[in-house]
Order: structure tokens, then sequence, then C-alpha cells
């Protein structure tokens, strides 16, 4: 099933900038293969749903695993339809 998703990845915990952890996720997602879109205050990915969730499971696997980010806070926002098939760029006006 194909969705649109916005994620964004909030370390905790690394002091006062977050700037390279944020850089180390989105690059993930970026390697993901879905169609990326940065902004100030997340990323927009459009793919197929178990895609997006893969590459969320891998972000919190890369951060956590070298033992600098002990904790992640990851809001999703998450859309499918059934009516046609969802895009990034429909979501432009």
């Amino acid at each position: 099933m194909k969705a649109v998703a916005e994620i964004q990845v909030i370390p905790i915990g690394v002091g006062v900038s977050v700037r390279k952890e944020v850089q180390r996720a989105h690059e993930i997602i970026k390697a993901s293969g879905l169609k990326v879109q940065l902004h100030a205050y997340g990323t927009n990915v459009e793919g197929e749903i178990d895609d997006i969730f893969a590459a969320i499971k891998q972000v919190h696997e890369t951060l956590h695993g070298d033992g600098t980010v002990a904790r992640l806070s990851t809001a999703i926002k998450l859309g499918t339809r059934t009516d046609k098939e969802p895009s990034l760029d429909n979501k432009l006006f």
C-alpha cells in the first residue's frame, strides 16, 4: 500500500544542538529509496508503507547503535487513500 508521511525525529539528551543527529536521520531516510522532501521541522516521504516503517526503524537502530543517542522521540503523520494513489506532489497547491 502506498502512503505519504511526515517524519520528525527528535534526539533527546545529546545537547543543545541536534543538527548532526537529525542530519544522520535524514540521510538514512533519503538512502531508503523513498521520495523525500526535507523541511524545517521534519521530512516528508512517499512510498510503500512497509518501506516507510522500515526507514524509521533503521533510523532508530542506527542512531541508538553507536551509543551516542540514548533517547529518540519520533512523530509520524501517515496518510493512505483507497480512491487514488497518494503522492507528495498532489498535496501541494
